[in-house]
């Protein structure tokens, strides 16, 4: 590894302390919050949308969000490593077959929709932890003793 990576490396687990960045791709439904600065007063904005881009370039890398705000569709860039990117949610999974998805663009209504990815391993997963939980915080039966015997 050359000097410039490692400190590209060093860099972005530096601006990534603190914070998790979850594994998304393109077609997915994230929720970004982004640090905005309003006068002397900084608040956290929600941003929610659909993946259409990812660029992955180690401290360089990129994904743009797509949303539509009041019947206009909306795309903004966000830096994956940036400082104003508190955390981003991946709330759905989108099935797509594509890389990039600027087709989105000339699309509108339910032509625009994605269709959800179904994970039937992590859902069986899911669902037998919850099921090995709630065994475990249920008391045991008692053995009940037979009052004609």
């Amino acid at each position: 590894m050359n000097l410039i990576q490692q400190l590209e490396q060093e860099e972005i687990a530096r601006l990534s302390e603190g914070k998790t960045i979850p594994e998304f791709g393109p077609g997915d439904t994230v929720v970004v919050s982004v640090k905005v600065v309003e006068g002397s007063r900084e608040r956290l904005q929600a941003y929610e949308g659909v993946v259409i881009a990812k660029r992955n370039r180690g401290l360089n890398s990129s994904f743009i969000v797509r949303k539509i705000s009041s019947g206009e569709g909306v795309e903004r860039t966000f830096q994956t490593y940036s400082p104003l990117v508190a955390s981003i949610d991946v709330k759905r999974r989108g099935d797509v077959r594509r890389a990039k998805l600027y087709y989105l663009r000339q699309r509108s209504g339910k032509s625009a929709r994605i269709k959800e990815k179904l994970d039937y391993k992590a859902a069986a997963a899911k669902k037998a932890a919850l099921q090995a939980q709630q065994q475990a915080a249920a008391p045991a039966p008692a053995a009940q003793e037979n009052p004609e015997g």
